[in-house]
C-alpha cells in the first residue's frame, strides 16, 4: 500500500469543472479542510457526551480517549451507546448545512440530495479485525452511479487511528463480486491481483473525503493505545435519482429496538427536514 499526503485538493481557487473531472478519474476527492473547524468541534462534543464515561475528549492529545474495554459496531456497548448518538439533531443536520449542501453541488453539478441515513463511526483501539473490510457504496446502499459518499473528520486521525483508505480509480469498472468477511458490513468485494496501490493520508480536523458509490474503499485498523477515532458520514445523489428504500431508515435501525425516526426526533428543537424523504419521487 502507498501512503501519499499530496492526493488531497483545496477547495479554494480550484474550478467546479477540474473537480468534477478529477472526481470522475479518481473516484474520489480529499478535501483539505472542507468543514470549518467549528463545525467539527460543536458536533464532536455532542458525541462526546453521549459516548461518556466509554469515550472522552485527552485534551492533552487533543484527541478522543477511550475509558474501559474497546468495543465495536454491533456488540453491547455500542448498541448501548449508538441510538443516543442517532437521536441528536446537530448529527442529521451536520449534512444539511448550506455549505454542506453547496459542495456537494459543486461536486455533482446538479441540485443534490442527501440521503436520510447518517453513519457515525467510532473506532476504537485493540479490535483488529473489525475493522470495514475494502466494499463499494454500490453494492451495500443499491446504489447507481450518481450517488456519492461523503466523510468527515471531526478531529485530526493519525497513522494509528484506522485511517479511511481509497483504491483509486476502481469505480471503472463497476459492481464487484462480494464475499463474507470479518468486519463492518460483513462483506467484502473483490480485490484484483494488480491493486496494490491504495491512497490514503493522515486526516486533519475538517478534511472531507468525497468517493464515487463504486469506489472501492476500506478502513484502517486503529492500532492506537487508547485513541478513537470519531468520523460521520452519508451518502448523496442528484435528486430525482433511484434511491433504496434501506436508506430512508436510521443506520441500525433494522436491527436495534427502538432505534427509529420517532425515537429520534423525540427531542428535537424543530420539526424542519423531519421525514424530509417522504416526498421524494424515486425510492424502491
Amino acid at each position: 500500500m502507498t501512503t501519499s499526503s499530496d492526493y488531497h485538493v483545496s477547495l479554494h481557487g480550484e474550478h467546479d469543472t477540474v473537480l468534477r473531472e478529477r472526481f470522475a478519474e479518481d473516484g474520489y476527492l480529499f478535501l483539505k479542510g472542507g468543514a470549518e473547524a467549528e463545525h467539527c468541534d460543536a458536533l464532536r462534543d455532542d458525541i462526546l457526551q453521549v459516548l461518556a464515561p466509554h469515550v472522552t475528549w485527552d485534551e492533552t492529545k487533543a484527541k478522543p480517549r477511550l475509558n474501559g474495554n474497546p468495543f465495536y459496531e454491533t456488540d453491547a456497548i455500542w448498541d448501548r451507546v449508538y441510538p443516543k448518538v442517532q437521536q441528536l439533531e446537530s448529527f442529521h443536520r451536520f449534512f444539511h448545512q448550506p455549505w454542506m449542501l453547496q459542495l456537494m453541488q459543486r461536486i455533482q453539478g446538479c441540485q443534490p440530495w442527501v440521503y436520510p441515513i447518517k453513519m457515525a463511526r467510532i473506532a476504537t483501539p485493540r479490535m483488529l479485525g473489525y475493522e470495514t473490510p475494502p466494499h463499494q457504496d454500490a453494492y451495500s446502499h443499491h446504489a447507481g452511479p450518481s450517488m456519492a459518499g461523503i466523510w468527515v473528520a471531526l478531529h485530526d486521525v493519525d497513522a494509528s487511528m484506522g485511517r479511511v483508505t481509497v483504491l483509486p480509480g476502481s469505480h471503472k469498472g463497476g459492481v464487484r463480486k462480494v464475499h463474507e468477511a470479518q468486519g463492518v458490513g460483513g462483506v467484502q468485494c473483490e480485490i484484483y491481483e494488480h491493486e496494490t496501490h491504495w491512497h490514503v493520508s493522515d486526516f486533519e480536523k475538517g478534511d472531507i473525503l468525497i468517493f464515487n458509490s463504486a469506489t472501492v474503499h476500506r478502513a484502517e485498523p486503529n492500532t492506537a493505545e487508547n485513541k478513537v477515532r470519531l468520523s460521520v458520514d452519508t451518502r448523496f445523489c442528484d435528486y430525482g435519482a433511484p434511491v433504496f428504500s434501506t436508506n430512508l431508515e436510521p443506520h441500525h435501525g433494522w436491527r436495534i429496538e427502538g432505534l427509529n425516526w420517532k425515537s429520534i426526533y423525540a427531542d428535537w428543537q424543530s420539526n424542519d427536514e423531519q421525514y424530509y424523504w417522504k416526498s421524494y419521487p424515486h425510492t424502491f
